[in-house]
């Protein structure tokens, strides 16, 4: 069966108390589903929201949505693996174009961060996608495979067994713009064919694609029935407990 996955990365939103109020109605509204359902919240919320996910016993994988490319030091402001995972933290989000574009994250960067989180037993998410210039240019296929091979350099099959992949197009995230479900099919599949080409097509069938950028109720289930599409990695349809339920409710059958 086809994997469900919905990631929800809540970017710099919600305190402490905010996150416990969202998971105890979110976990009333929680979709009976085979579907996967992430959560990334800030740093400062992972170890309330494991607590809270422990006690109500949800079926929820939390996540962190970033880390540090070294293990420990003098890095003032930054967050380990170490510590994420300490907290409660089972992924993390790497190399999402925010962090690309705002803060200037290349991909030796990435490729670091990524390195870390294996290390740890984390699931990295990785992140990929092109610009609007880079699109209209005809270079989508050019900038996803040179951002794969410089994040993936030196994994082995065993280590895609903890990986995902979000593609995400720049030019959708947080515009209501979404890719259509064929642009966003054309995407996954050069991701698929480049998956296959590393480590062959059993081992990159294993490896779950979620699309992101502007997903909500009314597009994730024609995104989803797309073959190489196995998740949705949502920004702000995931803020609300209704919103983000709601939209499991219309992908999980798609």
């Amino acid at each position: 069966m086809k994997r469900r996955i919905f990631a929800a990365n809540w970017k710099m939103n919600k305190t402490i108390e905010e996150t416990k109020q969202f998971l105890e109605e979110f976990s009333r509204l929680l979709p009976l589903s085979d579907a996967e359902i992430w959560i990334a919240p800030p740093y400062t919320a992972i170890a309330s929201a494991a607590h809270c996910i422990r006690e109500k016993n949800l079926k929820i994988l939390l996540g962190a949505q970033n880390v540090a490319e070294e293990p420990h030091g003098a890095f003032t402001g930054e967050v380990s693996a170490a510590m994420v995972k300490d907290a409660g933290a089972h992924f993390c989000i790497i190399g999402h174009s925010e962090r690309r574009t705002i803060y200037q994250e290349n991909n030796a960067m990435i490729k670091a961060k990524i390195d870390q989180a294996l290390a740890q037993g984390l699931q990295p998410l990785l992140c990929v996608g092109e610009s609007k210039q880079e699109r209209e240019q005809g270079r989508v296929e050019e900038v996803l495979k040179t951002q794969l091979t410089a994040a993936l350099k030196g994994l082995t099959e065993k280590d895609t067994a903890h990986l995902s992949i979000a593609y995400e197009p720049i030019w959708a995230i947080g515009t209501g713009q979404a890719a259509t479900p064929e642009l966003a099919q054309e995407a996954h599949s050069i991701l698929r064919v480049f998956l296959s080409d590393r480590w062959g097509s059993e081992a990159a069938q294993k490896i779950p694609l979620l699309y992101g950028g502007s997903v909500t109720s009314d597009n994730v289930g024609s995104l989803l029935q797309k073959s190489d599409i196995n998740g949705a990695l949502i920004g702000k349809a995931s803020l609300q407990p209704q919103q983000f339920a709601q939209l499991i409710t219309c992908g999980k059958s798609s």
